[in-house]
């Protein structure tokens, strides 16, 4: 059986017993909510479950078996969102003591997507008060930090065991509307633009996406975020890609999981691991069987 181990009680870490240089991010899909969440919540947590990847986890249940490395947050991303780095808040969005080190929002941080989510269309602000630095702290402290430690520890290890890493980080996305860039894409396959991997393993993941027979983009409209950014260090060995996949893939119009359709992309993305774990950063790495 696969062994678990939790460096706090927000993330968990589940170690294959015969491991590959692959690492699984799964940042967005915890459902755990503490009880300081939904106490300083001025909204229902109805609305707050909208800023989570609806059961994307589900999506990577066979990556240990296919073994890679599974890192995923169990508690909510109204905690704190793991894809947006420490500095990413709007000043606007926090209390007047803390303003001066949210000095350059971008346009996700103006709109509340911040490291601490704090605004979501048709709910407002969706805490009773602005984040102070003890709530910061907090959130912090318990989710955020110890999710980029888990991956950083794990991916060191994979890198000086095998000589490289690879991280695939699992998110889920809402379909892309007209007019947006990137509309009709299933799939999008984000690698900083090439900043966060190279070419071996970002062409094997586009291949495999397309096996899914649906549209497939890369980096358009989502190039790969935080987690991408800072671990991908493809010149140190350690290549980082991040995939999106509509969540009208898998999911039932009640937003609940359809059975079917997630056992089926799990499958996928099994064999995505498998494939990611044959690979390696010389041509001669590329596997007979794929071809």
């Amino acid at each position: 059986m696969p062994r678990r181990a939790s460096p706090s009680a927000a993330v968990a870490i589940h170690r294959p017993d015969a491991r590959t240089p692959v690492i699984v991010s799964v940042p967005h899909a915890g459902r755990i909510y503490p009880p300081e969440i939904l106490t300083a919540a001025r909204v229902s947590r109805h609305d707050l479950e909208r800023l989570e990847d609806s059961w994307c986890d589900r999506i990577a249940r066979d990556a240990t078996a296919a073994g890679a490395v599974l890192v995923e947050a169990l508690w909510a991303r109204a905690v704190a969102d793991c894809n947006r780095g420490e500095g990413q808040m709007a000043p606007a969005e926090v209390a007047p003591l803390l303003r001066s080190q949210f000095a350059a929002p971008g346009r996700k941080e103006r709109a509340g997507l911040g490291v601490i989510p704090t605004r979501l269309a048709h709910c407002g602000s969706l805490w009773s008060r602005p984040i102070d630095r003890a709530a910061l702290h907090w959130r912090l402290e318990s989710l955020h930090r110890p999710y980029h430690l888990a991956l950083a520890e794990e991916l060191a290890a994979a890198r000086d065991r095998f000589g490289h890493a690879v991280l695939i980080d699992l998110h889920s996305m809402p379909s892309i509307p007209f007019g947006q860039t990137g509309h009709g894409a299933r799939i999008v396959v984000g690698d900083h633009y090439g900043g966060s991997a190279h070419g071996w393993l970002v062409e094997r993941v586009m291949e495999i996406a397309g096996r899914l027979d649906v549209r497939v983009t890369r980096n358009q409209p989502y190039a790969g975020g935080h987690i991408v950014r800072t671990h991908g260090q493809p010149d140190r060995g350690i290549h980082a890609v991040q995939i999106e996949i509509d969540r009208g893939l898998y999911l039932t119009p009640a937003r609940t999981p359809d059975e079917d359709k997630v056992a089926m992309l799990a499958r996928w993305f099994a064999e995505l691991v498998e494939v990611a774990a044959s690979v390696g950063p010389g041509a001669d790495s590329l596997p007979q069987a794929a071809e």
